[in-house]
Parts: C-alpha cells; sequence; structure tokens
C-alpha cells in the first residue's frame, strides 16, 4: 500500500475496483476471519516516518502502552519488538478484531498525544495494522526469529539482546542462549517476510 502514491489514476481504479470485487477494505490491508489464534501484528508510522522514536523517553512510554494493550486483548504474547517506525506483536488472541480494536484505540490515544507534543495538528501518524496468521510451530519460532532480527536488519543494534524496546533478552533468559541459537538455526527467517518491516 505504500507504493499507491507512485500509481497512475487508472492503476488506483484498478485496484480499487479489484478490492470491491473481492470485498476487501479499498484502502487498507484486510483482516480474515480464520479459525486460528496466533497473529503477527505489525503496525508502521504512516510513510514510515519516524514518530514513535522521536525520543527515547517516546519509545518506553509507546512499549509500555503497547504491552499493556496486548496484555488485555491477547492471551499469550510470544514476541514484540518497538523500532522508530514501526512495531511487531507476535501474539495468540480469542479475537484478532477485539485486539485489533485496541490497537485502533491506542494508536488513536498516541496520536493525539504525540502531536500535541509536537505541535502538528492533523499529522496522520499511523498507517493500520497488518496481521499474518501463524499456523505451525515452525512458522511460530520463525515469527519469534523474525521480530528479534527485525533490530539488526534495520541496522539498530548487532545483537538482538542490545535493544531495549523488544522481548530478544528475555526470550533468550526463558530458552537459554544454546537453545535459543538452535531455534535459530533450525528455523531461519530467510522466507518468512520478503521485503516486510
Amino acid at each position: 500500500m505504500y507504493d499507491w502514491k507512485n500509481l497512475n489514476v487508472t492503476e488506483r481504479k484498478e485496484i480499487q475496483l479489484y478490492r470491491k470485487k473481492a470485498k476487501i477494505p479499498w484502502h487498507s490491508p484486510p483482516h480474515y476471519d480464520v479459525s486460528h489464534n496466533t497473529y503477527l501484528l505489525t503496525a508502521a508510522n504512516y510513510q514510515h516516518q519516524v514518530v514513535i522514536g522521536t525520543t527515547l523517553d517516546r519509545m518506553a512510554s509507546f512499549e509500555k502502552s503497547l504491552l499493556e494493550v496486548m496484555n488485555k486483548h491477547a492471551k499469550i504474547i510470544y514476541a514484540w519488538s518497538v523500532l522508530p517506525n514501526h512495531y511487531h506483536a507476535l501474539v495468540e488472541t480469542e479475537d484478532l478484531a477485539y485486539t485489533i480494536y485496541g490497537l485502533g484505540q491506542m494508536h488513536g490515544r498516541t496520536s493525539r498525544a504525540w502531536n500535541l507534543e509536537d505541535k502538528t495538528p492533523g499529522r496522520k501518524c499511523w498507517y493500520r495494522c497488518l496481521d499474518r496468521a501463524i499456523w505451525t510451530e515452525k512458522q511460530l519460532y520463525t515469527a519469534v526469529n523474525y521480530v528479534h532480527y527485525n533490530l539488526i536488519k534495520h541496522g539498530y543494534v548487532d545483537k538482538m539482546h542490545e535493544w531495549t524496546f523488544t522481548s530478544a533478552e528475555d526470550f533468550l533468559n526463558n530458552h537459554g542462549r544454546d537453545r535459543a541459537i538452535q531455534l535459530w538455526k533450525d528455523y531461519p527467517i530467510d522466507e518468512f517476510i520478503k521485503g516486510g518491516d
């Protein structure tokens, strides 16, 4: 959807017509109601501008808010990462729509607070939430590895546990270094999300 601004009018109309016929939202990612409970949730600041990461205090406050929402709306939190312009949360939830609703409310609250703080009234801070269903143990551990590796992919740290706003250190402490290394080897992220955040 970030390529939307680069499309010509005809291409945009074709996409909208297809999405209308397929009964999916015209301008946002669809949220499928499937009979599975584990999802990788991703949301980014609008056009990937750095809004979450303007200050370390803001990132810490946002991480706290994200975990509060996840603790209220999800059954299990497997992994999370908060980066300067997006976040990932790998969760098990009984009700995906309810969880996304909670995230949407948080996006609204943070947008208002940040726009007041930055003196940018009306700025669009978020570009919705994308969900990806996780069906197997392989997908689960690959997603955990992806969420934690994302910090390195974007060049913020050299080692996952060096980033403050992530569950990577908890994961290492809970599983032990040897087990975490084995899970990394057994569940590589190469094919998990091509071109993803």
